[in-house]
């Protein structure tokens, strides 16, 4: 098969790219990877990577928009879905990753995903997926927010600042973790919005709250 035919024969060959990347980056790093060392790892020939992507940071880029994509999903509520379960679903997906399969867990993904992460600040194209998939982070959790408020599961509180607190958490957390080797930092992390952030979602908490500020000293 040439490597025309090969290239037009669907997202098989491109995403068998993808995961040779991502064997180079974990093997390499960003900052010494060489398309060269792309190709070792894919099992086709190199001319394909050629065929599909110009150059490094084209073929980056894509990669970072395959890995985020893996994370993506849409935690919508249904008539029948409890809020709570709903938003520690989306918690504990953050924080401790979906169940991806293959020969590299989330964690192996995530150590990639924060090297890069490190790097953007020099590339405006890396800069802007980073943004586009954290604002979607947040965007998801203060959709279950606001839906729970809504039917009187959650309290009223602002639920783009809740979200963006929550997000900030799991991120630092994740990084602590990666770069620091605090390994139990995401289980700390779960444990302190379990007992700091959640409550202050609870109706009853937040009438107690409420009451106590308003009986309270002038």
């Amino acid at each position: 098969m040439t490597a025309t035919s090969d290239a037009e024969s669907g997202g098989g060959t491109r995403e068998e790219i993808m995961e040779a990347t991502f064997r180079a980056l974990s093997k390499h790093g960003y900052t010494d990877l060489r398309v060269r060392d792309i190709g070792e790892e894919f099992e086709k020939s190199r001319t394909l990577i050629h065929y599909h992507f110009d150059g490094k940071h084209d073929l980056i880029s894509a990669f970072l928009e395959y890995l985020v994509d893996q994370y993506e999903d849409r935690p919508d509520l249904d008539a029948d879905d409890d809020s709570w379960e709903v938003l520690g679903a989306r918690i504990d997906q953050c924080l401790f990753g979906p169940d991806l399969g293959g020969d590299f867990d989330h964690w192996d993904r995530m150590k990639v995903y924060h090297e890069l992460f490190s790097q953007a600040r020099h590339n405006d194209r890396h800069r802007e997926i980073f943004n586009e998939h954290y604002a979607k982070i947040r965007g998801n959790i203060t959709r279950v927010l606001e839906a729970g408020i809504e039917r009187g599961d959650f309290a009223d509180v602002d639920p783009d600042d809740l979200a963006q607190l929550v997000t900030d958490v799991i991120h630092a957390s994740r990084a602590r973790k990666i770069s620091l080797g605090h390994d139990d930092a995401p289980e700390q992390a779960r444990r302190a919005i379990d007992d700091f952030v959640l409550p202050a979602l609870d109706p009853e908490c937040a009438s107690e709250r409420d009451a106590a500020r308003d009986g309270g000293p002038r």
